[in-house]
């Protein structure tokens, strides 16, 4: 079960209930609340679904909100790994969060999700077209393109790309011998610094990383990325599937993805209907632009229902 310290969340997630669900023996925590249409939200590194705190009750005044903690983070399971990073390629994980959709009745259902989420989220909507209505994307480029084209300055700013995959034990020694500090590290080096993250929040992503398994956990997820998950995104595009739903991407004007890559050009390669617009803000859009980002997904997720 969740550990009983988990009260941050409480506090900022009042109005919904917490969960937990198995998936093949691994646990997958989240928060479900609201009515209407669901809608599943999905955070990304390092942190949990408690980064929805500032736009979930508002979403929920208009859609039934489903939140999942991704295998490896926040409450969910820490699956051992195995040599071929399989346990966290974005292809298990998104079996994970269709599992916690049907569990709830919900066979289709919209994306919002940042971050890895979002990688989570473009693997769940090329395997399963038929369960994800439209999508929203946050601050990410495809995964293939992103390794492709990365150059001296994205490698400079995403240093944890590069850390997290190499063999273990080195990163898993050295985020676990003070994984608080590897959070503020990565999460504080960003445009905005520490600023934008509530206390609570902040909080939350601590007490996680410090969970036993953590470090493994994440580096295994960046090892899937830089390994299966590009032998998928290749297959995908060899066999030229694209994305058929309106995927809707944004991006921190601030932040480095926006920099370094042509978001909605990439996106136009991998889907046919695609919008897109920068924010004003950084990498955190849920945390630093939450008004601005509500402003963008409620009509965005509604437009279905008015079709």
């Amino acid at each position: 079960m969740p550990s009983r310290r988990a009260t941050h969340n409480a506090r900022m997630f009042a109005s919904f209930s917490a969960f937990d669900l198995s998936r093949e023996g691994v646990r997958l925590h989240g928060r479900v609340g609201g009515r209407g249409a669901p809608l599943l939200l999905l955070h990304g590194h390092p942190q949990t679904h408690a980064i929805w705190h500032r736009v979930a009750p508002a979403l929920a005044a208009q859609f039934t909100v489903v939140m999942v903690d991704l295998r490896g983070y926040g409450d969910s399971g820490r699956p051992a790994p195995d040599p071929a990073h399989l346990r966290y390629s974005k292809r298990e994980m998104a079996l994970d969060v269709l599992a916690v959709m049907r569990a709830h009745g919900f066979e289709r259902f919209g994306v919002l999700a940042h971050d890895r989420g979002a990688r989570v989220a473009h693997r769940l909507a090329a395997d399963h077209p038929q369960a994800v209505d439209r999508m929203m994307l946050l601050d990410i480029a495809p995964t293939l393109a992103m390794y492709e084209r990365t150059s001296e300055a994205f490698a400079r700013a995403y240093w944890h790309w590069f850390f997290l995959i190499q063999p273990p034990p080195l990163p898993e020694a050295l985020i676990a011998s003070d994984p608080v500090r590897y959070v503020r590290s990565v999460m504080g080096s960003r445009h905005a610094g520490l600023g934008p993250f509530a206390a609570d929040a902040l909080a939350e992503y601590e007490r996680c990383a410090a969970i036993d398994g953590t470090a493994h956990a994440i580096c295994e997820d960046y090892r899937a990325s830089a390994t299966i998950d590009l032998e998928h995104d290749r297959a995908d595009v060899q066999a030229g599937r694209v994305l058929t739903m309106p995927v809707r991407v944004l991006w921190g004007e601030h932040g480095v993805v926006g920099r370094c890559f042509d978001v909605p050009a990439l996106w136009r390669q991998r889907a046919q209907d695609v919008t897109g617009a920068s924010l004003p803000c950084g990498h955190y859009i849920p945390e630093e632009a939450p008004a601005e980002l509500l402003a963008e997904a409620l009509p965005f997720f509604n437009a279905t229902h008015e079709d």
